[in-house]
C-alpha cells in the first residue's frame, strides 16, 4: 500500500470514528436533557440515580472511543520507531486514565 492510499483509508477511519463519537456524545446529551426533564418532574432520586448511570456509562464509552483514536493516530504515524510509539502509547494511558 502506498504512502497516499494508506493516508485516505486512515483520513476514512478517522471520519468513521469522528461520526461515531459524534453519535453517541449526541446521545449522551439526550440522556442528560432526559435527567433534567426527571429532575424538573419530582421524578424518585433513584430512577434519577439509573439514568446518570446510564449516562456516566455512554460518556465513558465515548472516551474510551477517543483515546484508541488516540493510540492509533500514535502507532501509526509514519516513520515512528516502535519503541518511540510504546512509550508514546504509555504515557497516553498514564495521562488520560
Amino acid at each position: 500500500m502506498s504512502a497516499t492510499e494508506q493516508n485516505n483509508t486512515l483520513s476514512e477511519t478517522q471520519a468513521a470514528q469522528q461520526k461515531a463519537m459524534l453519535m453517541r456524545l449526541a446521545r449522551v446529551e439526550g440522556q442528560v436533557r432526559g435527567i433534567q426533564a426527571m429532575i424538573k418532574r419530582g421524578e424518585t432520586c433513584e430512577a434519577i440515580a439509573q439514568q446518570f448511570s446510564a449516562s456516566r456509562s455512554a460518556l465513558d464509552k465515548a472516551y474510551r472511543m477517543m483515546l484508541t483514536c488516540l493510540i492509533e493516530e500514535t502507532l501509526l504515524e509514519p516513520g515512528q520507531n516502535p519503541a518511540d510509539a510504546i512509550e508514546q502509547v504509555r504515557k497516553i494511558f498514564i495521562k488520560y486514565t
